[in-house]
């Protein structure tokens, strides 16, 4: 069959812009293809559920616009369609005095990016929202809240179905095929899979963790590769989770893309502690036994790997050393919550980040996409993306 779209990728970010295709362009085909048994597997599947306020970002940037944009379209798809999600709060705790100003540049950005009734807390006021954290100053963010993701992909694909799109799962992009492929911006794409080929308009490239290997089979520079980062998490034994009231961050560190360990009540239910932020040596390495050869090679091999390796090897070494000794991980945790004790706490899941890294070492801060004549390819969409899906789909399909 021939398809007007042909979208690679069944998490958040593929299933919102197929969604928000179909809902602009009445009458269109489209396929959406996922190589795994079912959709939402990796990223979307197992990040913390977090719908992110916009505080972080700066302004003007992608990641601010459609954060900003894509909370609140987020909380209205989620409203309209009965998914249980709810707008918590969050508190931002400096632990130290030296913490204070990057807690000043936060409260900056919010305001820049629209954010209303933030509260800056005192000391005292932390324990009014968070009575179990310590902290020197606290700053309340409103807008944040959390919602199981998987459920929101669950319910797009319902309405992908229902608008007359198609989904096939176990579907492995295997490459572009023929002399239309579009690399020549020929009038149409023939993709190779292990289900059969099929013929489309357009190509989106949606594939996460693999979103550069794709570009590279479509005739694409990317230009940057993905370097996976795997998040592991603790949850508080259920007789603890009283210490945590909603969710409470860390200031992070603006030399590093990553928020900190913090706790998050979730939106189905239990607490989480995490995550920490070490390499994975496969595109899914969920665990330190999980290996790939080929794909370790590759990362070892990038320029942009060994820079970025030297410039933040203490780092690196301090979070794999946290992953491996639990009491190094409640330690972090108990700048925050210091009545946590190792015993307190259970392995839990873990995620892997599909981070952009430039050939000269710097990991890409903000969303990345690259287009031709008709293909594009969504490079790097790290955190807030699932909060931001919604409104990355309906900038996606205005591109198209």
């Amino acid at each position: 069959m021939h398809y007007d779209y042909i979208i690679i990728g069944g998490g958040i970010v593929g299933a919102a812009t197929a969604y928000s295709l179909l809902k602009t362009k009445p009458g269109a085909t489209l396929l959406l293809i996922e190589k795994g048994a079912a959709l939402s597997g990796h990223q979307t599947g197992n990040n913390s559920g977090v719908i992110h306020s916009g505080l972080y970002y700066k302004p003007g940037s992608l990641k601010a616009l459609n954060c900003t944009k894509g909370r609140d379209m987020m909380y209205h798809f989620c409203e309209f369609n009965n998914i249980p999600h709810e707008k918590c709060g969050k508190v931002v705790v400096a632990t130290s005095e030296n913490e204070i100003p990057r807690l000043d540049e936060l409260e900056r950005r919010g305001t820049a990016n629209g954010l209303l009734g933030m509260k800056r807390l005192s000391s005292g006021e932390i324990k009014e929202y968070e009575p179990h954290t310590v902290g020197v100053e606290g700053l309340f963010v409103p807008q944040t809240g959390i919602v199981n993701f998987r459920l929101v992909v669950e319910k797009l694909a319902e309405l992908i179905v229902g608008m007359g799109g198609e989904i096939k799962l176990s579907c492995e992009f295997i490459s572009l095929g023929g002399a239309t492929d579009g690399r020549a911006g020929g009038s149409e794409i023939t993709i190779k899979t292990n289900q059969g080929d099929f013929t489309g308009k357009y190509l989106i490239n949606c594939a996460g963790l693999h979103s550069d290997v794709v570009a590279r089979k479509c005739g694409v520079d990317p230009e940057i590769k993905i370097i996976p980062f795997r998040g592991e998490y603790y949850k508080l034994a259920p007789e603890k989770e009283y210490l945590v009231k909603n969710l409470i961050y860390p200031v992070p560190d603006p030399a590093f893309p990553f928020l900190g360990v913090h706790f998050t009540r979730m939106a189905k239910g239990g607490v989480e502690a995490g995550p920490n932020a070490v390499p994975a040596f496969k595109r899914e390495g969920y665990s330190w036994g999980e290996f790939s050869l080929k794909d370790t090679f590759e990362f070892l091999t990038y320029p942009g790997y060994i820079k970025m390796g030297s410039k933040f090897a203490g780092m690196g070494l301090k979070e794999i050393y946290r992953s491996l000794n639990k009491a190094a991980f409640t330690k972090a945790l108990q700048k925050l919550l210091p009545e946590i004790k190792p015993d307190d706490l259970v392995r839990g899941g873990a995620g892997v980040r599909a981070q952009a890294l430039d050939r000269h070492g710097k990991l890409l801060d903000d969303f990345y996409l690259k287009q031709t004549a008709n293909m594009l390819h969504v490079l790097n969409a790290p955190s807030p993306a699932a909060t931001a899906s919604l409104s990355i789909g309906e900038h996606i399909a205005s591109l198209v």
